[in-house]
């Protein structure tokens, strides 16, 4: 499974102007009931709880928010570029501009796993973080995502 199998054009969100780490999660939870059909209450709850437990403030200016979500028929991924850094307690302390979200059906452990292990050796990758922060289109963030997770696929 890579990122290309995980994000849809649509689920690209090139310029979110958010001012706090629940604001980005309320725009990654109406995005995800827009495209998916679930509850988008039920993603700003799952993923809150596993914020709570940890930030998913990976470093390097990315964030990497995931949860298990009722409703889901197989993994699913919004990814989103903040206008303005904003502070997610991550690992480094340093603000988040770049995040991508992983939301997976709520039996599918495994899948989960393996996907969000993807997003991270993706995401470590200088270079693509390079790029998608000077990418301007859904289409050109999106043609990055994808052909980084098949570069790294090997």
């Amino acid at each position: 499974m890579d990122i290309g199998d995980l994000l849809e054009r649509q689920a690209i969100l090139p310029r979110i102007n958010a001012t706090s780490k629940r604001h980005v999660i309320g725009v990654i939870a109406e995005t995800a009931a827009r495209l998916y059909g679930v509850k988008a209450a039920d993603v700003i709850e799952a993923l809150n709880q596993r914020e709570q437990r940890g930030s998913t403030g990976v470093g390097f200016g990315v964030a990497l928010p995931h949860a298990r979500i009722k409703g889901l028929d197989r993994p699913r991924g919004i990814f989103a570029r903040l206008e303005s850094p904003i502070s997610f307690e991550a690992v480094d302390e340093q603000p988040v501009d770049l995040v991508f979200a992983l939301l997976t059906p709520v039996a599918a452990e495994g899948d989960h796993l393996r996907a969000l292990a993807r997003v991270a050796r993706a995401f470590r990758r200088v270079k693509l973080r390079e790029q998608l922060r000077q990418a301007r289109t859904q289409d050109a963030l999106h043609a990055m995502l994808v052909q980084e997770a098949q570069s790294t696929a090997a």
